[in-house]
């Protein structure tokens, strides 16, 4: 007979597969930081990875309050939003939309994130994981700071300069 799932399991689960994602996030952020042609783009990249580094280790740290240990579990939802990145920093190479593109390929990666940590903070709530829930809330707090400002510089400036023709 198989085993009963619960929300604990889910929790565990969904936890191993964003472990995996942000393991993964901060292998694609310095490609995308050395594709953005914009400094602040740039320097937002390089920020974000090592905001994305205390991410990692605040999921230790939840690993640790449910006592399992830390581990990935593939995640195809964010490979696939990573080949799309990868895709457009190819097709995109040298062209004036390029950091257009990286924005909205990070802002894909930013949703994905915001909602796999208001998912977690929400059951580790329901779940009496109260240690827990600052952790994944200070992180979605910063996602969801980070998109806001990826939303900033793309309608103050990236996508004006993605729209010209080149010269």
């Amino acid at each position: 007979m198989a085993k009963e799932m619960t929300l604990a399991d889910l929790f565990y689960d969904t936890l191993k597969d964003i472990y995996y994602a942000e393991r993964q996030i901060l292998k694609a952020l310095p490609k995308m930081a050395r594709a953005a042609q914009s400094p602040q783009l740039k320097a937002g990249f390089e920020k974000h990875k090592e905001q994305t580094e205390g991410q990692v280790e605040r999921l230790q740290q939840v690993f640790e309050i449910i006592g399992k240990r830390a581990q990935g579990k593939t995640c195809e939802a964010i490979q696939g939003i990573i080949a799309e990145g990868e895709e457009i920093m190819e097709e995109f190479k040298g062209t004036q939309a390029l950091d257009a593109g990286l924005i909205s390929s990070a802002q894909a990666v930013e949703h994905y994130e915001i909602a796999r940590y208001g998912t977690l903070k929400a059951w580790a709530k329901q779940l009496g994981y109260k240690d827990a829930v600052p952790l994944l809330d200070a992180t979605l707090k910063e996602e969801t700071l980070t998109d806001e400002t990826l939303s900033k510089l793309a309608e103050t400036a990236v996508n004006a300069a993605a729209g010209k023709k080149a010269a």
